[in-house]
């Protein structure tokens, strides 16, 4: 079970044939350039056009939309969203579960903490860090027990 391409059919019937990373796995759609030393995970899709510096981690399930830029050495944590056109610079590191918009320009070094948003079009300057999301929408959560139902 371990196919060098997986075809995907998207909501509008057009089907993309992915080739599988050699190193993690992930999927990457023809015309997307990504090097041979980077680690995408698994379930991991990059999509057409976008570049992927050396180097770099991109863990599993997330997902690179279409003419993203990425530097050299970021790591990218799992479930993250990198939005259409965005540019991230050399050795960002991007928690798990960030949703980073379309057009977005991330400088060098950045950190930014996981369950973060930046919106579309925005900017994260270096020496800053991005704004976390809000918790739940107003949700409060329960402390559990640690007591197992039987």
């Amino acid at each position: 079970m371990n196919a060098k391409f997986v075809s995907v059919e998207d909501d509008a019937g057009k089907v993309t044939r992915y080739v599988r990373h050699a190193n993690g796995g992930g999927l990457v759609a023809p015309g997307a350039s990504v090097p041979e030393n980077t680690r995408v995970g698994r379930m991991t899709y990059v999509e057409q056009g976008a570049k992927v510096g050396p180097g770099c981690r991109i863990g599993h399930g997330s997902w690179i939309d279409r003419d993203a830029v990425i530097g050299e050495r970021a790591v990218i944590g799992d479930g993250v969203r990198i939005g259409r056109g965005t540019v991230i610079g050399n050795r960002v590191n991007i928690g798990s579960h960030s949703r980073i918009g379309s057009g977005v320009l991330i400088e060098h070094g950045v950190q930014v903490h996981a369950d973060s948003a930046v919106p579309d079009g925005g900017q994260v300057p270096a020496g800053s860090c991005a704004p976390r999301r809000a918790q739940g929408k107003g949700r409060q959560h329960r402390q559990g027990s640690g007591r197992v139902a039987a």
